[in-house]
């Protein structure tokens, strides 16, 4: 029998470069490549339309699918992970000092509510700045990927005609959380933000997950061994990127190099690692936000997110 092509988005990025070079080769499938610009595009086609068998794609959303009854599964491949104190921006000339001050007003969200750079930067304001999270009314730019998703009712669409960056400029807003937003007056509501996320991973382990991998139910069901292989190929890829970045800086590093090596810095272990057993606490932390946040009706049991034959593997 010939080896499947899978329809595979992912976006290019140090631990995934190998499957794109060559370097490493998938046993038993071959991945086909899709270029989609935009990535986040390519998690709404997956999840409306189940347009690829293999696609990156971010952790709430996922978790919202799921919990939806979208019929792919995930393998416990983390692409992408980071620290999000810098996503709450605030106008420097507004009234707003603290995170404290953002109760009692609006706030916008780059997109939708379930995006999870939003569940985190929000965890983010409950944990460690105390703030109430329900007496914030959170204005969307956005709708959702999950359609049929309905958020609480202190989360609203914004104006038509209007943007996230005007109405924070003007005072209609007291921060935006994810928007790119490029301007004198505007800048991180918690200081120096940089170093407030890895204080964070220092004293309390936080260290976020952003995105994953899922695959097709139909896929699976038709070559339950495909779980396994794709985990073994995007490992294999990803273990090259960590020795390299264990040798020192690379040449020419991203901004998410650069994150990665000081992770390994600080951690002196993997700043990738794959598996459910060394990102169960995370996982579970994340499912526990979703819930207060009211994007899930009650957490998801780990083991059920995750496609069979991959509970045990870790890389």
């Amino acid at each position: 029998m010939a080896d499947p092509q899978l329809r595979t988005v992912t976006r290019p990025q140090g631990n995934n470069a190998a499957l794109r070079t060559g370097a490493v080769t998938p046993h038993g499938f071959r991945f086909t490549f899709e270029e989609v610009p935009v990535l986040v595009q390519a998690f709404r086609r997956m999840v409306r339309g189940l347009e690829f068998d293999v696609s990156e794609m971010a952790l709430t959303t996922y978790l919202a699918a799921k919990a939806h009854g979208v019929p792919f599964s995930a393998l416990p491949v983390f692409l992408v992970r980071g620290f999000h104190h810098g996503a709450i921006l605030h106008n420097t000339a507004s009234d707003v000092r603290s995170p404290k001050d953002l109760e009692g007003r609006r706030v916008g969200v780059h997109r939708g509510y379930t995006v999870t750079t939003g569940v985190w930067a929000r965890a983010i304001l409950q944990e460690e700045h105390g703030v109430d999270l329900g007496r914030i009314t959170w204005v969307l730019s956005g709708d959702e990927h999950v359609a049929e998703y309905r958020p609480p009712g202190n989360v609203v669409p914004i104006e038509p005609g209007r943007s996230l960056e005007e109405m924070l400029r003007n005072g209609e807003l007291a921060a935006v959380i994810g928007a790119d937003i490029d301007a004198p007056d505007v800048a991180p509501l918690i200081p120096d933000p940089t170093e407030a996320g890895y204080e964070a991973l220092r004293r309390r382990g936080l260290y976020p997950i952003n995105h994953l991998v899922v695959v097709k139910d139909e896929v699976l069901q038709a070559r339950p061994e495909l779980g396994p292989q794709v985990f073994d190929a995007f490992a294999r890829a990803k273990q090259l990127y960590v020795d390299r970045l264990s040798e020192g800086p690379l040449e020419a590093p991203t901004g998410t190099d650069r994150m990665y090596q000081r992770v390994l810095e600080e951690t002196g272990t993997d700043p990738l690692p794959y598996g459910i057993g060394p990102n169960r606490a995370v996982l579970e932390e994340l499912m526990r936000h979703a819930v207060s946040q009211r994007i899930l009706d009650r957490p998801l049991p780990v083991e059920e997110l995750f496609a069979a034959g991959t509970h045990d593997i870790t890389a």
